[in-house]
């Protein structure tokens, strides 16, 4: 606990930094990090909040034979998320329209045609709308943003599938709730390309994607318990072991 509060008084002073060069120096580079490392806060904070709580010291450990697969299920389901997160944090730090303007085709294709001539025909289609030109690069990360997403929800689904019933498991209920998010979360993301990045539903999609991350760091901590030496129960002797005296 002493090395995750210094860790976090060490983090919020680095956040602080970059937030001030950010604003003298007015790099978008660095309001990505920025954002990036505001999440990874976040984390931490909910890890600390964890295992100082009640809950921590009370839930069950994973004995099952699955359980280093549901490990692996929790923890690459939460990198995605941080991914996703990033991802999201350069798309609104170009400072731009959106680079795909319909859900759930992209330019009416499902995979969009980003050659050249392409590209011009977008962008003319654009100037027309009064939006920013876009590149192929920009179609891409968006893309790559939407892609992530079917895999995070994949992830969830299989999580909450694979959950354990052991009672007083509080990974049932999380996972629960983490379903429930990322439902959430897929509607949300159609909402901001709908309403074209709306100010509040972007703002929503944003906070709900930090909360499926603090969900994801939770689950990963219970899911990385291990059995601490007061929960040992203690060996039965045999009646053929030797007692020492």
């Amino acid at each position: 606990m002493r090395l995750l509060g210094l860790t976090a008084v060490a983090a919020v002073i680095l956040q602080g930094v970059f937030g001030g060069i950010r604003v003298t120096l007015l790099k978008d580079e660095i309001g990505i990090f920025h954002a990036c490392l505001a999440q990874a806060f976040l984390g931490l904070l909910v890890v600390i909040a964890l295992v100082s709580s009640p809950t921590w010291v009370q839930a069950n450990f994973l004995t099952s034979a699955d359980a280093q697969k549901l490990r692996a299920l929790a923890l690459a389901t939460t990198a995605i998320i941080y991914v996703q997160l990033a991802l999201g944090a350069t798309m609104r730090h170009e400072h731009r329209d959106l680079s795909i303007t319909d859900f759930p085709t992209a330019y009416d294709h499902w995979i969009p045609d980003t050659s050249s001539d392409a590209i011009a025909k977008i962008n003319s289609v654009r100037d027309a709308r009064g939006l920013s030109d876009v590149t192929a690069e920009q179609i891409w990360l968006q893309m790559a943003h939407r892609f992530g997403a079917i895999i995070v929800t994949a992830g969830v689904i299989a999580f909450f599938v694979a959950a354990p019933r052991e009672k007083f498991s509080p990974l049932r209920k999380l996972s629960g709730i983490w379903l429930i998010g990322i439902f959430l979360q897929l509607a949300l993301g159609a909402w901001t390309i709908w309403s074209n990045k709306a100010a509040d539903i972007a703002t929503a999609h944003v906070a709900v994607g930090a909360t499926m991350f603090g969900l994801g760091i939770a689950i990963c901590a219970f899911c990385l318990k291990q059995q601490t030496a007061s929960e040992i129960p203690p060996p039965r002797l045999s009646r053929l072991d030797p007692v020492k005296v």
